[in-house]
Formats: structure tokens, sequence, C-alpha cells
């Protein structure tokens, strides 16, 4: 197993997120499966464990911890985040931590964090009414958290605003990075951003959901062809690899051959060469079939309804791949004016527009493709409904 250094810790690469753990018939956590999978994962020397308050229906933390519980207490690094983006009334930081320690059988998280701060949940933590980040910190002080970090979808200027409103207490940083995020979602930039901080990465979706794993017979020809020991997911795990001041790299292994694989994977590390991440940023490129909007920011000086045009051109480019939670959350913080809808189709955007995109076009079938993804409010309640019926309410 490979580790890393942070702080005091050594902390294995690979740490196993506890989002997509092994189901039953009726949708609830098979703990003998997963009580498996954890074995394997320990023996093999996986020391980081991440759960969050909603991951199955709050089940997460109850099942993984139990099993954790097998197991001496530092041979294992836990980490929990409190859902400030879900925030209601019994949300209340204090309730939820405590119940968290509960749940666990814990009296310290070894790694807590912020959960999702973005474009709208930044208002939520950093609204003194609620003082998330200072109760948070008084936790750490008091020793029941060890570390303190936060997990984002959201954009540059939203990274860089609770950076600076944190004034330096945040200490790692938990972002979604692979090589088709690396331009897609701009994660070169925030890989950057949080260099410049002085703040470690932890990675979430290296291999965006399975996508990455699972490439066309092209594309995989093409991956075999020069490493062919190598599976096609090991290829997101060794661009990662290569990306300095990665520190932790969260995969959710729900069955024991996507275990092994990930295990074989950081059994060393061999990061990418220039000509394989060249390969593999080619393959990236070819997933996209995205508009070729290259941001020069033309369009924005001629909209009559001052829309920030290149940022939902992105965000579009990447619901053309799949449709994800993360944009609609996004567009759902925009002010109403702001908002791809309030695209008037005046044409003066793709007048000016050096590459010649339609954009009223675009802007029209990005309203249309969000409508179909359901918002985070909704799958918050959903899971709130989930974990209700699993407690019998």
């Amino acid at each position: 197993m490979i580790y890393s250094s942070f702080k005091n810790d050594r902390l294995s690469l690979l740490g196993y997120g506890c989002m997509r753990l092994p189901t039953d018939a009726q949708g609830n956590i098979d703990v003998e499966a997963t009580r498996a999978l954890i074995r394997t994962a320990m023996e093999n020397g996986v020391n980081y464990y991440d759960t969050a308050y909603p991951y199955h229906g709050g089940h997460s933390e109850t099942v993984v911890s139990s099993i954790l519980r097998e197991y001496p207490r530092e041979s294992y690094f836990l980490a929990d985040k409190y859902p400030g983006h879900q925030i209601a009334s019994s949300y209340d930081p204090q309730t939820v931590f405590e119940d968290q320690l509960k749940k666990c059988g814990v009296e310290y998280f070894d790694y807590y964090l912020l959960h999702n701060v973005y474009e709208n949940s930044i208002k939520v933590y950093t609204d003194e009414k609620w003082g998330i980040v200072d109760y948070f910190l008084e936790q750490k002080r008091l020793g029941r958290i060890r570390h303190l970090g936060f997990s984002t979808h959201g954009g540059l200027d939203t990274m860089r605003e609770f950076l600076d409103y944190c004034k330096g207490e945040m200490e790692f940083c938990q972002i979604q990075l692979n090589y088709l995020d690396w331009t897609l979602q701009n994660a070169k930039a925030k890989c950057e951003l949080l260099a410049e901080y002085n703040i470690p990465v932890w990675v979430m979706e290296p291999v965006r959901g399975g996508k990455l794993a699972r490439l066309d017979d092209a594309d995989t020809a093409r991956l075999k062809a020069i490493r062919p020991d190598e599976s096609v997911a090991a290829w997101a795990f060794r661009f990662l690899q290569g990306i300095d001041n990665v520190q932790m790299i969260l995969s959710g292994m729900t069955d024991m051959d996507q275990l092994n694989d990930n295990l074989k994977t950081f059994e060393e590390s061999k990061p990418l060469d220039d000509s394989e991440l060249a390969l593999i940023l080619d393959i990236a490129e070819g997933m996209k079939n995205s508009v070729p909007c290259t941001a020069c920011g033309y369009c924005k000086d001629g909209c009559p309804q001052g829309i920030n045009i290149p940022m939902l051109l992105e965000m579009y480019n990447e619901l053309r791949i799949a449709p994800v939670t993360n944009i609609t959350m996004r567009i759902d913080a925009l002010d109403e004016d702001k908002k791809p809808s309030s695209c008037i189709g005046c044409g003066a955007c793709s007048a000016i527009c050096p590459q010649g995109i339609d954009v009223p076009t675009h802007l029209a079938d990005l309203v249309e493709r969000s409508k179909k993804v359901p918002s985070w409010y909704e799958i918050s309640k959903q899971r709130e409904e989930a974990a209700k019926r699993l407690r019998g309410e």
C-alpha cells in the first residue's frame, strides 16, 4: 500500500468511501458483504474510512463504525461530515455532531468535513446565526475532532471566499478530481488554488461514479496497448498519483472485484509519463462532445441580461455527459435574472462569439436538461423519507 503523510498521520493513499456500500434486495446495507470488504481492505493496509450523515439514509455511519470497532481504534482513521448544505432546525451543528459521535460509538473523529460547500450552502456555512465554523473549531480544540476540513463542488470564487472566511483554519479540502474533470470542472485550477493556500487535496469521484472504469472498446484498446496489465480504472488512479498535493484518494468500492483491483493499483506508485498523460487527456476530450467555448468572455460584454454565459456553457457541457446534481445545485444558487432561463434569445452573444456558438439554443437546452435532474433539496428529502421508513417512523 502507498502511504502519504499528513501532520503526524500515515494515511493509506487509497481511502474507503462509504457512500456506495453493497446493498440487499430491499436496498438496505448488506452488513456481511460490507464486513468482508472492510476486512480485506484493513488486511491490505487501507486505514482511512469516509462516511457522512446522509449516506445510505443515515445508516452508513452506523454500519461502518460498528464494523471498524472490531479493530483497534488506533489502526484506522474515521472521517465524517456535517450536512450544512441541507440544514434544517433539527440539523443544527450540536445536535448532528452529538448524534454522529453516539451513532459511531467514538469519542472523537480523526477527520471531519463541512460537507458540500457550494454557491448556495456557503451562505449557511458563513451565517453567524448558525455559527457552524466556530462550533466545529471548538470541537477540534476540545479534541473531539483531530483534523477539520471541507468538501466542495463549488466554483473557484466560492472556494476562495470560503477559504478566506475560515482564515486558515481548514486543514484539507475534498474535491471531485479525475482526468475528465481536470478540464471539464476546472479541477486543475482548483488544485492550484488549494496549493496557493497550502491545503492538501482529498479526492472524491476518482473514476467519476464508474464512468472512467468503463470506456468504449476503442479507448480501452488504446490503454491496453501501452499498459496491458493495468485495468481501465487503474489509469484513472495512476493519473491522480502524478498530481502534486494529492494526499488522499477515496474510492467507493461496492464489491470485492473493485476492491481487489484498486488494492493492486495502490501496491506501488506508477504515475503516467508525459505521453500517457497526453493520451488519457485526449480520451477525456473525446468523451466530452462539448460546446467549444473558450471562456473568452466576449459574449458577456454584449449580453443585455448580464448573464455569465461561459459559466453556463461550462455547466451545459457537464450535463451533456451525465445528469449530475452538482450542476442543478449551482444553477439554483444563481439569482433569478442570471439563470439560463433569463436568456431572451436576442443572439447578440452568438454574433460576437469567435467560435460561432449558437448560445441561445444551448442555454434553452440547458434549461430543459436541468429540469430532468432532481434538485439537491429533492434528493435530501428522499433520503430523509427513506431513513424514516427504515426507522419505522
